[in-house]
């Protein structure tokens, strides 16, 4: 068996990856061409490496199928219900920081908390004769933070595109989604709400809880966690 770690196969996360295991001593590289999805590791024997996008890394984790990953909270959190059953948070990379945040029109002003979202919501409805819609990415982060906040009378619409130009299509009239500065949310008029995040995220090293370790794999995860610290 090898052990096998998941990375992030291209842009600004793969290599600040590449860049946090290669100041720990791990080198971790691409083996061929940007096409080509196998990679390699100089430094720890028995380590595979092995280039996923990181939304497949949490599924790939919870099957077994590789014994460490690095994505964001936010995936893990979202795609795997009871995360905490299937994987284990290893280490906090430092970075890829971003909030999921709900915002709203910004000439909304009447609305600032999840409070007023709910009382908006009911007379939108009223109104209108349907639920409120958001658009979001994240429909089980969302749904089980707007349960706890008493938040009714909307529904989820899925954005799989750029979720900030839904309001100003006019397919929702909030949104939830990830954002690292609020210079998008600003330029499409939206306003955060005040309560603060659904969920602060970043890139995470992650251990399967499932993926089978025996024998030289134990070896080989044990001489990685001593590395990285």
């Amino acid at each position: 068996m090898t052990l096998k770690l998941g990375v992030p196969s291209k842009g600004r996360l793969m290599e600040k990856t590449f860049q946090w295991f290669a100041r720990r001593g791990v080198t971790l590289s691409r083996a061929g061409s940007e096409r080509e999805y196998a990679g390699q590791v100089e430094g720890i024997d028995g380590l595979a490496l092995v280039l996923l996008s990181a939304g497949e890394i949490p599924r790939e984790l919870a099957a077994g199928r590789i014994h460490l990953g690095v994505t964001g909270t936010d995936l893990v959190h979202e795609k795997l219900p009871r995360w905490e059953q299937q994987v284990e948070e290893i280490a906090p990379l430092g970075f890829g920081q971003a909030d999921l945040i709900v915002a709203v029109p910004a000439c909304w002003s009447d609305v600032d908390t999840l409070d007023d979202l709910d009382a908006a919501a009911a007379a939108f409805r009223a109104r209108h004769g349907h639920r409120l819609r958001i658009a979001t990415k994240y429909h089980r982060l969302v749904r089980d933070y707007m349960t706890a906040h008493g938040v009714a009378d909307y529904t989820l619409v899925d954005s799989q595109g750029a979720t900030e130009g839904t309001v100003a299509n006019e397919t929702a009239e909030a949104i939830a989604d990830i954002t690292s500065t609020g210079e998008t949310l600003r330029a499409n008029h939206l306003k955060v709400l005040s309560d603060g995040p659904v969920l602060r995220s970043q890139a995470t090293l992650w251990r399967s809880r499932v993926a089978p370790c025996e024998g030289s794999d134990r070896g080989v995860l044990r001489a990685l966690l001593d590395r990285i610290g």
